[in-house]
């Protein structure tokens, strides 16, 4: 037998232990979404009396985890998030959700200043015949940077966790403080419907997207609209925050012939199984994320979806209102990427009109942001913003073409009184 196995041996105790390794005071990474070590991360939660000023931080919980559920565990063991997500969202008024709203680029330089993080939690995969244990598809995006300065790391070995191919993705067992076993199926992010609405914007967007671009898609509606409507481009390559479902089904069918780089995979089983096949590479978000590296890719599409946005271009993606609704995530990072990219193109996309409470139809294209609505991304950011009536190119546009090309993107049914709204503020439309 070779060292590192009995190097796990020793290392190897029960879930319950692991968790005791946990002490007040430690701030905790949870590794995040599918890279998540559910029944560790229960088992801390089962010695809440326990524990004081625990702090644990993730993003886009997919498991509604018992610190969620009960304010008893205020104080005791906090939870931030630094991508609000329906777990998350669901459970807001408990009052034991903290949000934060960071570029993904930047996560890194804000764990360890900003949330004193020192001890890794993690689920991980089988280990190789080299004894490394990898961080899956969701975990690379974080973990092994965190891993470089956590004095506990604390994982969770699953054998539904793929080994992945990337850099500062596996971990050898020598490293790990003390691992646990413990079996549980990738959670799942749901796939949105399509609607009439998305559909009629990603027929927008797909003639403008060329054979050979290299293609970033957020998530939700729209992006399946666009991403499995390109299935008849040729030679994409990928550079993206989140690897898609529709970017599995784009490789399989011979239309992603280039490079597939990204910082996590993200949705369904088969998508798992296809990061754990080692045809995407990744790497940690603060990497892939930044705007510099982005652009070094010629011909360089960014699509995402947005909220809101006023007739000078300031983007809104993340409050409604004062209610939280989402977080900055990656959004600008790939606006900057894309305008610096030979060939960049960045899009931004919203329905025309949403629903009221009282069903009536509400104008997405605004003369003032509503009170309390954050600006994601800023007008001097924006290249295009697109709705079902045509796509606005705002980039280094002056102000009165801006506005003149907002409201010709509005719905027709406010399009007159958001003319004559500018009008009366002296932004005095073409």
């Amino acid at each position: 037998m070779s060292d590192w196995r009995e190097i796990y041996k020793q290392k190897l105790v029960s879930v319950e232990d692991a968790a005791k390794v946990i002490e007040s005071g430690d701030k905790c990474l949870l590794a995040p979404c599918s890279a998540a070590p559910i029944e560790l991360m229960e088992a801390i939660c089962d010695r809440v009396d326990e524990l004081k000023d625990v702090e644990v931080v993730t993003g886009m919980a997919l498991y509604p985890f018992k610190f969620f559920q009960s304010p008893d565990y205020i104080g005791k063991i906090t939870f931030n998030t630094i991508f609000y997500g329906a777990a998350e969202k669901f459970f807001y008024d408990v009052g034991t959700v903290n949000i934060n709203s960071i570029h993904l680029s930047e996560v890194a330089s804000c764990l360890r200043p900003v949330y004193g993080v020192n001890t890794l939690l993690a689920d991980v995969s089988l280990p190789d015949e080299e004894g490394y244990l990898y961080y899956g598809p969701m975990g690379v995006a974080v973990n092994g940077e965190v891993a470089e300065y956590a004095k506990k790391i604390i994982v969770q070995v699953n054998k539904f966790q793929p080994k992945v191919s990337g850099v500062k993705h596996r971990i050898h067992v020598s490293e790990v403080t003390c691992l646990c076993e413990c079996d549980h199926p990738l959670p799942e992010l749901p796939q949105p419907e399509v609607s009439d609405i998305e559909k009629k914007i990603a027929a927008l967007l797909l003639p403008r997207i060329k054979d050979g671009s290299c293609i970033q898609i957020g998530l939700g509606g729209l992006s399946n609209a666009v991403g499995y409507g390109l299935e008849d481009k040729k030679n994409l390559s990928v550079h993206t925050e989140m690897f898609t479902d529709s970017m599995v089904y784009l490789a399989k069918k011979g239309v992603i012939t280039g490079r597939m780089f990204a910082s996590f995979g993200l949705g369904s089983t088969e998508l798992y199984e296809f990061v754990g096949e080692g045809k995407v590479e990744l790497c940690p978000i603060s990497f892939v994320n930044n705007p510099y590296e982005i652009a070094k890719n010629d011909n360089f599409v960014s699509i995402n979806a947005c909220l809101m946005a006023d007739l000078t271009g300031q983007v809104c993606s993340e409050t409604l209102g004062h209610s939280i609704y989402s977080s900055t995530g990656g959004q600008l990072d790939y606006a900057k990427g894309a305008s610096m990219s030979k060939g960049g193109q960045g899009f931004l996309c919203m329905p025309s009109t949403v629903k009221g409470k009282d069903g009536s139809l509400i104008s997405t294209v605004t003369l003032n942001l509503p009170a309390g609505e954050i600006v994601t991304t800023p007008r001097s950011e924006v290249m295009n913003i697109v709705t079902e009536y045509g796509i606005a190119d705002l980039y280094h546009q002056p102000i009165r073409e801006r506005v003149k090309r907002m409201i010709a993107i509005a719905h027709p049914d406010f399009r007159e009184a958001l003319h004559k709204q500018a009008l009366e503020v002296n932004l005095n439309p073409l």
